[in-house]
């Protein structure tokens, strides 16, 4: 089956371009325990809706995280990484939706990468004041299957 090619106007693919950055800026900032950094991806009243609860405010999902992943030095990741794919940006002016997939690696007990979680982000983008934010993300866990983020079917 021939890959389909979708052309889009540049000022559009562009700014496709800069939320990329933003998605993939929130892996590393997450895997680096820059949680400072991390919370202000979120615009003044974004969200982040997860397995750990939600918080509303780059201070509150900052608090969050803390609590949750536990405050350690920035720069000093653990042994575990999240790996970010299949990127699907649909931008529209000075918002935007994405959805994308993450996996959560850890060291296993013999030292090998091992998989332990997987699932998918759904995000509501703004721009603001010429940065790309998260209004909201909701991180969904696929594998296993957390029934306080999962679709409705």
């Amino acid at each position: 089956m021939p890959i389909r090619e979708i052309k889009y106007p540049p000022k559009v693919a562009r700014r496709a371009a800069k939320i990329r950055v933003l998605l993939i800026d929130y892996g590393r900032y997450l895997d680096a325990h820059d949680l400072a950094a991390y919370s202000h991806l979120f615009a003044e009243n974004g969200e982040w809706v997860g397995g750990f609860g939600s918080a509303k405010g780059p201070a509150a999902i900052q608090a969050l995280m803390e609590k949750n992943l536990g405050a350690t030095p920035k720069n000093q990741p653990g042994s575990t990484y999240h790996l970010l794919t299949n990127f699907v940006i649909d931008v529209n002016g000075n918002t935007a939706t994405a959805w994308s997939r993450w996996t959560f690696v850890v060291t296993g007990a013999d030292k090998r990468p091992s998989m332990m979680y997987a699932g998918h982000y759904d995000d509501i983008l703004v721009r603001d004041r010429g940065r790309w934010k998260f209004n909201r993300r909701v991180a969904v866990d696929d594998i296993p299957p957390d029934t306080a983020t999962a679709p409705k079917r």
